[in-house]
């Protein structure tokens, strides 16, 4: 199977989904004289890093965001002639995935928008800090491919970059995850997110969209979207999830990590390099080098 072909059965690129059963638009309008189809095209490695893809186009309404106060985002998916898309496939369960994360990989977050039956979609954002964020929608139109668009929008204000670098382990909520395992670009690589509390192993994680989990991965230098789904089918309920991940290229990743536990869902964020192998091919012996952001 080539990659194209992974990508669109896995849903376009690679976010590490612990199994993530996505909630999905029960709230999609009708087809009518508002409504438009994407006729089926292919989609890239790396999703979100451009408005327009799958034969539609990503139109964010303009708004300006203010730091430190929640804020409204407001959009629409524009197909043929710029009519509003108003139908779309269910994907694990939800209509639309959307992202929201500053470009250094700071503030992240991941909602679920409402759809209007003009095709409007809204949802709530923030309160985040002053820079540029990148939207990323991730849905599959009726009768197209699952595509994800990216579109930037301005908290207002001079951002403070957040410092980064590769981490393996995340405090959360009096949770401790660590990730363990490498990412090999162009090779099936597994990683496994192990979840404890107080020092000890966490083995009832709750179904959070269906599944145990859901693990977001961008890449660092541009915000690439990536998708993919967890080695063990989703069905582990910790302390231990695996996911398989198919990095198409390499650089640094920043993997975000959902979970519920307790009631509450909580995110986990990592940042990993890739590692290839000098001297010898995926499989044979040779030497780690990490790969640059």
């Amino acid at each position: 199977m080539n990659t194209a072909a992974k990508v669109s059965a896995l849903g376009l690129g690679l976010v590490l989904a612990f199994g993530t059963a996505w909630a999905a638009g029960a709230a999609v309008g009708p087809l009518g004289p508002a409504s438009a189809e994407a006729a089926p095209v292919e989609t890239p490695e790396l999703g979100g890093l451009t408005d327009t893809a799958g034969g539609c186009r990503l139109e964010l309404a303009g708004q300006r965001l203010v730091p430190g106060v929640p804020g409204g985002l407001s959009f629409r998916i524009l197909g043929r002639g710029d009519v509003s898309v108003t139908v779309f496939d269910v994907d694990h369960d939800q209509a639309m995935h959307l992202i929201f994360v500053r470009r250094d990989g700071s503030g992240y977050e991941h909602l679920h928008p409402t759809l209007a039956a003009d095709g409007t979609w809204t949802t709530q954002v923030g309160p985040a800090a002053a820079g540029t964020y990148r939207v990323i929608a991730d849905v599959t139109p009726r009768g197209g491919l699952k595509v994800a668009w990216g579109a930037d929008v301005q908290v207002a204000g001079q951002d403070e970059p957040a410092p980064g670098g590769p981490s393996r382990t995340f405090a959360v909520d009096g949770y401790r995850v660590d990730l363990a395992g490498d990412l090999r670009p162009g090779a099936a690589s597994e990683v496994t997110a192990m979840v404890t509390k107080d020092g000890a192993p966490v083995s009832d994680l709750q179904p959070y969209l269906g599944a145990y989990g859901h693990l977001v991965a961008l890449r660092a230098a541009d915000l690439g979207f990536l998708h993919v789904h967890p080695a063990d089918g989703g069905v582990t309920a910790g302390p231990a999830v695996r996911f398989a991940a198919d990095v198409p290229v390499s650089g640094r990743y920043r993997l975000f990590l959902d979970f519920r536990h307790g009631g509450r869902v909580h995110i986990a964020e990592f940042a990993l390099d890739t590692i290839t192998l000098s001297g010898g091919k995926p499989g044979e012996h040779g030497h780690l080098t990490e790969g640059k952001p």
